[in-house]
Parts: C-alpha cells; sequence; structure tokens
C-alpha cells in the first residue's frame, strides 16, 4: 500500500476537542490485520437502551459486514450495544469467507463484552477481495474490552483510518428543556468516495434519548442533504456505513426536536467536508452551487456531474479557470438545461450567462480566482426554484500515486 507521508494540505489544524458521551467507552488496538507498528481494531460499547441507527451503501456488491448490519438495525434495543471496526481489510468480495469472520467476530464481540449478539455491529474497510484474517481480531477482544475508556474518540478516529492523511471528528452541544445534550462523532474517508451512502465509515455518538424509529428517519434524511453530497472521485464502496448510537444518558428527550436535528446535521456536513478535504491528493475544496433548477433532484444532479467530470477536477487542479468544461457537464447531467438560460460564476465572478460568456467576464480576474485553496462554482439554470449544494476537490497526479500502489 502506498506510504502516506503527507497531511493534505486542506487539512483542519487538529484534531477538535470532543465532548466525552456518557453511556459510550472506546478502545483501540494494533491487531495487524493488514498494518504493522499501528493501531487498525476499534471497539466502542454503549449502554444498555441505547438507540442504534444506521445507513448504509446501496452498492449491488456490499460486503458482509454491511449486510449483518443492515439485518440487525431495528432490532432488540434493550440491550447494550457494541461496534468493532478493523482497517485494513473490507471483508468484501469474499463469499461464504466473509459471512464466516462476521459471525466470528461478532460472537467473540459479545463473548468478551456480554453485549448481545444481536446488537453488536461490524465494520472493515481496506483491500476488498482478501479474506478478513479474523482470528487477530477475536485474540485481541479482552485487551480491547479491558481497555474500553470514554475519553477515546480520538484514538478510535486513528485506528479506522486506511489512506487517510487526518483522523477526523466533529461534535455540537444543543440546549433542549434547559439541559445539554452533546453529540460527538468520527469519520474515515479519503478515496473510493461518490454518494450512495455513506461512502466513508461513520460513527456518531449522542448521551440524547432518541426513538430508534425517529432516530433512523432523521439520519437517513439528514445523510441525503450531507454524505450524499460529496464526491472525491465518482467511486462507491462496497463498505460505507454510517451507524449513531443515542445512550439516553443524559435523560434529554430529543426525539422530533428541532434543534437537536440541526445539531446533528451541523456535524454530519462538518465530518462529510473533512472527507472531502482529504480527498486522496487532493489541493483544492470546491463547493458546487446549483441554483433555478426544474426541482431539487436535477440540481443536484446537475451539481454532480459538474462534480465528478475529471476534466473540471484537473481545470482545477491546474487553476484553469476553463468553464467550458462546467458547460459540458451541465450538457451530459441527463437533467433539465437549457443553453441560454444558463448562467455560470466562479465566487463572485459573473463568467456566462444567457448562452453566451458575461460581457464582463475577464479571464485574468478568473485564473487569479482559481489560485484560492477554497473556491465556489456556481449554477444558476433560469428554469425554477430547485436547488442543490455539492461538495468535491481537485484531481491531481497524487491521487494516481496512492491508488497505482493501493496494495504494493
Amino acid at each position: 500500500m502506498a506510504k502516506i507521508t503527507k497531511v493534505s494540505p486542506l487539512a483542519p489544524a487538529g484534531f477538535p476537542d470532543l465532548p466525552v458521551i456518557d453511556g459510550v467507552r472506546f478502545a483501540t488496538v494494533a491487531a495487524g490485520v493488514r498494518y504493522q507498528g499501528r493501531t487498525d481494531v476499534m471497539l466502542a460499547v454503549m449502554d444498555p437502551g441505547t438507540s442504534v441507527a444506521g445507513v448504509f451503501t446501496r452498492s449491488a456488491t456490499r460486503s458482509a459486514p454491511v449486510l449483518d448490519c443492515q439485518a440487525k438495525i431495528g432490532g432488540p434495543s434493550d440491550g447494550a450495544a457494541a461496534i468493532l471496526v478493523n482497517s485494513g481489510n473490507a471483508n468484501a468480495f469474499t463469499g461464504h469467507h466473509g459471512q464466516t469472520s462476521v459471525a466470528k467476530v461478532t460472537r467473540a464481540v459479545s463473548a468478551a463484552t456480554g453485549v448481545p449478539v444481536e446488537r453488536v455491529f461490524t465494520s472493515s474497510t481496506g483491500v476488498i477481495g482478501e479474506p478478513l484474517p479474523h482470528e487477530r481480531i477475536v485474540a485481541k477482544l479482552d485487551d480491547l474490552n479491558a481497555a474500553l475508556k470514554a475519553d477515546a474518540l480520538k484514538e478510535a478516529a486513528q485506528a479506522i483510518m486506511t489512506t487517510d492523511t487526518f483522523p477526523k471528528g466533529a461534535s455540537a452541544r444543543v440546549e433542549i428543556g434547559g439541559k445539554t445534550v452533546s453529540i460527538s462523532g468520527i469519520a474515515k474517508g479519503s478515496g473510493m468516495i461518490a454518494p450512495d451512502m455513506a461512502t466513508m465509515l461513520v460513527y456518531i455518538f449522542t448521551d440524547a434519548r432518541v426513538e430508534q424509529g425517529a432516530l433512523q428517519q432523521l439520519l437517513g434524511e439528514l445523510t441525503d442533504r450531507t454524505f450524499n453530497c460529496i464526491t472525491v472521485d465518482s467511486d462507491t464502496s462496497t463498505s460505507d456505513t454510517l451507524l449513531m448510537g443515542a445512550t439516553g444518558a443524559s435523560g434529554v428527550d430529543a426525539t422530533g426536536n428541532a434543534a437537536f436535528a440541526e445539531a446533528l446535521e451541523a456535524v454530519m456536513l462538518d465530518l462529510a467536508q473533512q472527507v472531502v478535504k482529504d480527498g486522496e491528493g487532493a489541493t483544492k475544496f470546491v463547493e458546487i452551487r446549483v441554483t433555478g433548477a426544474a426541482s431539487d433532484a436535477d440540481a443536484k444532479a446537475h451539481g454532480l456531474a459538474i462534480a465528478n467530470s475529471p476534466l473540471i477536477k484537473t481545470a482545477i487542479a491546474g487553476e484553469d479557470p476553463n468553464w467550458g468544461r462546467v458547460v459540458m457537464a451541465i450538457g451530459k447531467s441527463g437533467a433539465a438545461a437549457d443553453r441560454d438560460r444558463l448562467s455560470i460564476s466562479f465566487g463572485d465572478i459573473l463568467v456566462a450567462e444567457k448562452g453566451w460568456v458575461s460581457p464582463s467576464y475577464s479571464e485574468a480576474d478568473a485564473a487569479a480566482y482559481m489560485k484560492r485553496q477554497d473556491l465556489v462554482i456556481a449554477v444558476d439554470l433560469g428554469l425554477g426554484e430547485g436547488r442543490a449544494t455539492v461538495w468535491t476537490c481537485d484531481l491531481t497526479h497524487g491521487y494516481i500515486e496512492i491508488n497505482a500502489d493501493y496494495r504494493s
């Protein structure tokens, strides 16, 4: 696997100070699943009564851990719950071996922690098509259980990394009925990122009490505005997983609470944007705003066509204001568009309008704008009220270097 030696230039200054979430504890260990000399397994154990919700990839080649999690979501919720994640091996496209590995790991987690096996959720990330050496994980479970502690979210974020250059975390606090509830989340993702939920691994925890059905619905709705609005390379993983646990330890019921939903969305969007900023080889963070579309769905289709275009992404890497490529992407998206109503802007620079280059357009100004690290491409279709925002990054030679040597 290509050795990652440089942190993304778009990375935040450091890992945030995440609030401890009462009712959940974490531990990490180096099991040698694939990597040597680094932690590669994370265990989280949540108190009895924790509501667990999840959203997963819709890939037709979903991994064994994803299928197992999907089968368990919405099941019994009175016992404790656990999440175990390994990096280095995706346990995907491994046939019956994958199912066997999941069964052995979940049973071993249950035996070590006392969590009912139907409440043990697992995720695997890394190389596809190689059997998971589950025995290495099973051998470390007693050590993991003994090491569980509340303030180890940063270590958990580090253990689930693959080609990531920095661990990703985000949090929020919100007042409900005069009491404070906390939300903390971690994520991993850098390549094989395209929105089809979730295109990454994400784990979010709150001390609020939220009924499982309501949490499941809320998580799905917010996913469509956050994780399903990012793309690095247009490739959807076999292992995408978002799991959330609501422990209820604060005693505050946040079911249906608008302020809680707003805070959770902020955490999810922060994590989603960190994934884009850690896109393999990325040097630019790009926000694509689409307005005036015939519908929100059309706006999103146009936004993703722009965000996923290799021609646009390489132009951004080369700091070339090649707006003709944006026109191309809109035309191929399959969503409704009218050339003579179309407007395009780079930041506050109006590039094109009414089917032609704007009379006020300055190539020099646009070229200077493209040198920025954070960019906005705005498109107005002039057709209706539909709108969407999508986030992406540029495509550089660094992406090729990482992925050409990924299994080496």
